[in-house]
Order: C-alpha cells, then structure tokens, then sequence
C-alpha cells in the first residue's frame, strides 16, 4: 500500500470534495479519483459514502481514517529519526524506554554518565505497547532498552533467552496511592466498605498492568475494586490520581515529591507494595563502541545483589 495512498484519503476526508481534495493534492481529479479507488480495491471495502453530499465516510472509512493517521505518524517519526541518527553518525546510542522511566530513573541514572562521557543519545518511545520494546531491541531498531522488571511480566521472557544482556541498574517501589482528603487519603483499600473502590489501572499496553493484577488476585477478600479508568502511561495514571478520580499503584520514584508534600497519600497495607527492578537490556552481539563504553560505566554504578 503506497503511503501517497493514505495521504490522499485524509485529503479527501479534510476536504469532503474530489476536486478541492486533487487539487490539494497537485494531482488530476481523475488522476486522483483512480487512486482513492486503488486504496478501496487495495482494503477490500467502500471508506467513502459518495451517495452524501458532502462527501462522508463509511463505517469503515472511520476505522481506517483513524488506522491512517497512526500508520503515518509512525512513518513520518520512522524517517525524522532515521535521518537524526544517520546525521549524527553511527556513534549514537538509540535508547527505548517509557515516559516515567526517562523522567525518573533514566534522569538520575543514565544521564549523568551520557553527559559526563559526552555521548550522542537517540531517545525514543515513551508511548510504544510495552512488547514493542523487546521486538525493538530484537529488530536493531535501538541499542539498549530501559525497563522495569517483575516476575510477572512475561513479556521480557524472550530476551531472557535471546543473546541479550542486562544491569539492573536500581530498584523501585510500587505503591497504591490516593489523592489526599480532609482527614485522610480520598480513598482507601481497607476491608468493610460498602462502596466499591474506584481504581485509575493499566492498560494492556503498559508493563505495569500485569503487576497490579497479581497484586489484586492476592488480595481477593479486600473490598470490591471498580476500574474507572486505563492508561498505558504511569504519568496519565498520576495525573488521573492527582484529579481525585480514584487511587492507583504508581512507581515511588515518580509520586515522591507528591508523597513528600502530602498531595498524595500511601493506601493498603504493605502486602499491596511491590518491588520493581530498573533493568537495562542489551544485544550482547551489539560492538558499537560508545554502547560499549556507556555499558562499563553503567555496570559500574549498577547496583549489586
């Protein structure tokens, strides 16, 4: 499918007209109306209702407009990274992590070491499904991914037994914590309430799903927890926690100026509280050498068991 393709469809449907949408296009109406036909033939169903005036889409159409705008921004960031990283040399370090993990860990962790080495870094990611970083790694779209680590996610289980390498470079707590009220957290996870808890969780996407829901099965005779909402970004949690929509598990290290101000609150009992390890993986096969000098100074300053 030709990407020329899809951008002629979002044409279409900003402009709801053949001619006004071909000639913003620089192409033919007939020209264009063949390749809007192509596309159709190519999916194998009408996207476009040409019996309405304006122009609409058809149930179809919808779904895939908005496939079409995912599948472009993916192709658009794909070619302005490609060109970063071919701009600056085959020296440049491409990281993969998530957005809690470079406002945290990696900021505290990595970046001193990249500064203090004087390191070209490529940061992508913060908002890939969590499996897509190991297929990243995987597929040489990066060098090294940041990650927490659980024994529930199953999702790392590949890289344990591909040529992959790690540090665990800290650890994190994870906690269930709750927008302050009155007299106390806003909500709580004590047993005997009549009202279900309502809980700000993951989404399938997010590594931290799977650590909240074992946390809840341990704990199946507390009282009854009602998901409002899920997010695949720990910070959305937070910001979602901090509005008062409900109580959520968040790494420490992200909610700890909240917590130390009292803006947010600890819940639970210390049962509920989880362990993370901060892990950074590698391909063990990967001989850049400044990946290789970041990674002795990283299993320098890693912590040791």
């Amino acid at each position: 499918m030709d990407t020329i393709w899809l951008r002629d469809f979002e044409a279409l449907v900003a402009h709801k007209n053949f001619s006004r949408a071909a000639e913003d296009r620089n192409v033919s109406q007939p020209a264009f109306s063949r390749r809007i036909r192509a596309l159709e033939d190519e999916v194998g169903v009408r996207l476009i209702n040409r019996q309405t005036l304006p122009l609409s889409l058809t149930p179809a159409g919808e779904v895939f407009l908005t496939q079409a705008h995912v599948i472009l921004t993916t192709y658009d960031e794909t070619i302005e990274r490609c060109q970063i990283v071919d701009a600056a040399g085959e020296n440049v370090i491409r990281f993969a992590t998530s957005q809690s993990l470079y406002m945290t860990h990696y900021k505290s962790h990595i970046a001193p070491l990249v500064e203090d080495g004087g390191l070209d870094i490529d940061l992508n990611s913060t908002s890939w499904g969590a499996s897509q970083f190991v297929a990243a790694l995987q597929q040489q779209y990066c060098d090294v991914i940041l990650t927490y680590w659980h024994p529930t996610m199953d999702f790392l289980s590949p890289l344990e037994a591909a040529n992959c390498d790690f540090v665990t470079l800290s650890r994190d707590l994870f906690l269930p914590v709750s927008k302050a009220g009155p007299g106390g957290p806003m909500h709580h996870l004590g047993r005997g309430q009549n009202k279900p808890v309502p809980l700000l969780s993951y989404g399938s996407a997010s590594a931290l799903k799977s650590v909240v829901d074992a946390t809840l099965r341990t704990h199946l005779d507390g009282p009854k927890i009602l998901v409002v909402n899920r997010s695949a970004l720990a910070n959305s949690v937070k910001a979602m926690i901090l509005e008062g929509f409900g109580m959520g598990w968040l790494p420490q290290a992200l909610c700890k100026q909240e917590l130390a101000s009292g803006e947010l609150q600890r819940v639970g009992e210390g049962s509920h509280v989880s362990e993370l390890e901060i892990r950074i993986y590698r391909d063990r096969d990967n001989s850049k050498p400044t990946l290789n000098r970041l990674w002795t100074d990283i299993q320098a300053t890693a912590i040791r068991d």
